[in-house]
């Protein structure tokens, strides 16, 4: 299915003129990258959850596929640094989503399993965070719809791997 590209939404100027997008950022990767990320908060706020951040759902889908996996372990998974990692776990934990647990040869080590409450809320959200997927991606093959995924999460890691050229 073809489907265009550059358009952005026009406003007025105060002279009356049609104020749209300048063309140098709609060429800037950062910049788009940037607007979807806007969109897809505003959405995910409005059809999935407005309480439970992507982040914190990314968490328990995690914790949810590795029960009893490490908090340090799971932070790379989700894309995480140790530090927000640590937070949006205590947030979790605090809601009565999550449990931590010491491990039991190394006290520094915080293992993490859903309580019932959690498994319950994330099979509520995820449904509806599926459906947002669909809404996002309609209109869009199958075929298209996995190449699309390829392209944008081989460009997640080929950022994500300039942050370690530093």
């Amino acid at each position: 299915m073809a489907r265009e590209t550059g358009k952005t939404a026009a406003t007025k100027g105060s002279r009356g003129e049609a104020i749209t997008t300048p063309p140098e950022l709609l060429a800037a990767p950062g910049y788009v990258a940037r607007r979807l990320y806007q969109s897809y908060v505003a959405l995910w706020t409005r059809a999935v959850d407005p309480v439970l951040t992507g982040p914190q759902f990314a968490v328990l889908t995690a914790v949810d596929n590795y029960p009893g996996v490490d908090q340090g372990s799971l932070a790379s998974s989700v894309a995480l640094d140790r530090s927000t990692m640590a937070d949006i776990v205590r947030r979790l934990e605090d809601n009565g989503l999550i449990v931590r647990q010491t491990a039991m040869h190394d006290g520094r080590r915080k293992l993490l399993h859903l309580t019932e409450e959690g498994a319950r809320r994330l099979e509520e959200v995820n449904r509806r965070a599926r459906e947002l997927d669909e809404h996002l991606l309609k209109g869009y093959s199958q075929a298209e719809r996995e190449r699309v995924l390829r392209e944008i999460t081989a460009l997640a890691a080929q950022w994500e791997a300039l942050l370690g050229d530093e």
